[in-house]
């Protein structure tokens, strides 16, 4: 993939017109294939029309000021009546406030490129233009809640039981071991007061979180539920190598009440602003995607999705398995109940999508924080 310092030097030599027909024609047909970076020339070349403008700019400034000095040179010995002095020096007085005037515009209009261009994007853009789907999961929230408030108006029974039943949000989790050990993003339970996964029975069993790794988004839950039951090895496998772009891909997650399947293909080695511990994936992901597996054709866990990029329709984000196996390995030992057991045998590998599904459904959980 290529890197933005060497994209930034082609987009250049583009904007200049410095490319021959074929290697102009290959950029081209490269910022057609990605989006992200056909968005990024438009903004440099946004950004270097600006300097332009502000370079002229600058130099109307100087030319003026270059003009006032040498005007008032001239006139500076010669011996004129009082009045025409203090033309001279009001014309001068206005001239300098010009020129201020331009230099400030100048320096704002500079500041001002570099900030809508996302030349700071290391500062905000992560925050506008990358979700981690929880603001969208306060959005569904808020419908909830509105929706529960008029079924109440409607019905008054038993008020308080649906007031304490009135969930957050809900997003998605998948087991890593058979014995009760879930992992989910970080930002779906972060700061809850309690935590329920529902399995796709219907089945619900409280869990807590034993783990956390907020740089890299994730959360190990483990439940803790009388009811439940140790169920078989886990049918997929956990994969450490670096998948390939274009690679096929699906997930399955909670954007509702039900499991929902959704299919695509991995574009980018690298997350949001090449972010290296992550997946760009282009699968449309919603708010109950979140915490959701990512797999390959062969039944491997690839990654988990974290986020998406907003304004750019199925421009998703999963955080690549190694750092999944990475949690894993830093749970506290107290904190343990039970060995971590990662399934070795992969039991998908050249089941049809169908099958791989079906025998997958029930390790994977709607998440659902209160």
């Amino acid at each position: 993939m290529m890197s933005q310092q060497e994209f930034f030097e082609l987009a250049d030599r583009y904007l200049r017109d410095e490319m021959i027909k074929e290697e102009r024609a290959s950029f081209e047909s490269f910022c057609a294939e990605n989006p992200s970076f056909s968005a990024q020339l438009t903004q440099h070349r946004q950004f270097l029309d600006n300097l332009k403008d502000t370079q002229s700019r600058i130099d109307f400034k100087q030319q003026l000021a270059q003009s006032a000095k040498s005007y008032h040179q001239s006139h500076q010995q010669a011996k004129v009546i009082p009045m025409k002095q203090t033309k001279v020096i009001s014309l001068w007085e206005k001239l300098k406030a010009s020129s201020l005037v331009a230099a400030s515009v100048a320096v704002v209009a500079v500041f001002s490129t570099l900030w809508i261009s996302g030349y700071y994007k290391n500062i905000d853009k992560a925050n506008t233009d990358y979700s981690a789907l929880k603001r969208d999961m306060n959005n569904v929230k808020k419908d909830v809640n509105e929706h529960n408030a008029a079924l109440k108006s409607i019905n008054n029974k038993s008020t308080k039981a649906s007031e304490s039943s009135v969930s957050q949000y809900g997003a998605t989790g998948f087991m890593v071991s058979n014995n009760g050990y879930v992992v989910t993003n970080y930002h779906v339970v972060s700061g809850a007061d309690s935590i329920y996964l529902q399995n796709n029975k219907g089945e619900s069993y409280k869990a807590q979180v034993i783990h956390s790794d907020a740089a890299n988004d994730l959360a190990i839950l483990l439940i803790e539920d009388t009811n439940f039951k140790r169920g078989k090895t886990l049918p997929y496998t956990f994969k450490t190598t670096a998948s390939d772009l274009g690679e096929d891909i699906y997930t399955i997650g909670f954007p509702r009440d039900e499991a929902v399947y959704g299919q695509g293909y991995l574009s980018s080695s690298t997350g949001y602003a090449g972010d290296t511990i992550a997946y760009q994936i282009s699968i449309p992901v919603n708010p109950g995607n979140s915490g959701g597996p990512v797999m390959d054709t062969k039944g491997n866990v690839i990654g988990i999705i974290s986020g998406k990029q907003r304004g750019i329709d199925g421009a998703g984000f999963a955080i690549k398995t190694k750092s999944i196996l990475k949690a894993l390995d830093e749970i506290p030992a107290d904190s343990l109940q039970g060995q971590v057991k990662l399934n070795k045998k992969n039991m998908l590998s050249g089941l049809s999508r169908t099958e791989q599904i079906k025998r997958m459904q029930d390790y994977i959980y709607m998440v659902k924080v209160y």
